[in-house]
């Protein structure tokens, strides 16, 4: 399962809950884009961006988010979701996520994230923080 996950610096388990399957028995789908923010949380905590966002008002706002699944998953079962920046612009970066199910060592889905940096004293977009962009980039290398 190592593999699987090799190339995300940022990792997370969550356990399966049974209140997380619909009625077609397996986990709903609104339940993936929770471990995604889950995990993209984890990512932000670890480059101390939530810190700086209350110091400076600037830190991120999801543009726009998707999800390709690829088996279901059910109750009991742990995920374990890895998070990491794929590119990084002037004012956004790319997030992409993976979910593994630890019951069948396999990818469930992949995701996808586009984080606008922005302003929100002003009210409006707003460049990466060059702190910011240099924690990504050693992050990001630790795993290359």
């Amino acid at each position: 399962m190592k593999e699987l996950i090799s190339t995300y610096p940022v990792l997370i388990d969550i356990p399966i809950a049974w209140g997380d399957m619909d009625a077609f028995q397996h986990v709903n789908n609104t339940v993936y884009f929770k471990h995604f923010e889950s995990a993209r949380i984890s990512y932000f905590e670890k480059i101390d961006f939530l810190e700086v966002m209350n110091k400076t008002g600037i830190g991120p706002i999801l543009a726009s988010t998707q999800c390709r699944f690829k088996m279901p998953l059910t109750y009991p079962d742990v995920v374990t979701v890895g998070a990491k920046v794929d590119t990084i612009e002037k004012d956004r970066f790319t997030m992409k996520y993976a979910v593994i199910s630890n019951k069948f060592k396999k990818v469930a889905a992949l995701g996808e994230g586009v984080l606008v940096i922005f302003d929100y004293q002003n009210n409006k977009k707003a460049l990466i923080p060059d702190e910011i962009r240099d924690k990504i980039i050693d992050l990001e290398k630790s795993v290359s």
